[in-house]
């Protein structure tokens, strides 16, 4: 099965080396995402909410180069450098994904890259 890379300018480009998501058969798989503001490649100010809130624009513009939307996402992974965000982060979240939201999971992390406080991948269907 082939496999597709999808890109936005609309999201930070890869601080690495993987694509910003990829596409195969019906599914689309994002790379997670940290609050890095796309026009400055740095981490957003304001804490784990500010962080939060440019995460889920960023996976919403990769999900939008792909022509798909939030309501497309059948899969998350929350990945959190201290659980005590989690109340924050869920009612962010809960906000983005409305009534019909995906399966999901949430992780502690020893650390995340440049010192993130939340990443947030996905898998959705076409």
């Amino acid at each position: 099965m082939s496999k597709t890379p999808v890109e936005s300018e609309r999201a930070p480009k890869p601080i690495g080396p993987y694509a910003q998501a990829v596409v195969s058969g019906d599914l689309l798989f994002a790379s997670g995402q940290i609050g890095l503001d796309p026009a400055t490649n740095r981490l957003v100010d304001g804490g784990v909410e500010a962080q939060t809130e440019r995460v889920l624009a960023n996976l919403a513009a990769v999900l939008g180069a792909a022509g798909l939307a939030a309501g497309d996402v059948v899969r998350t992974t929350i990945y959190l450098a201290d659980m005590a965000d989690f109340q924050k982060v869920n009612a962010i979240y809960g906000r983005f994904f409305g009534a019909s939201p995906p399966a999901r999971s949430t992780i502690q992390v020893a650390a995340l890259p440049l010192g993130a406080r939340v990443e947030i991948d996905l898998i959705a269907r076409r």
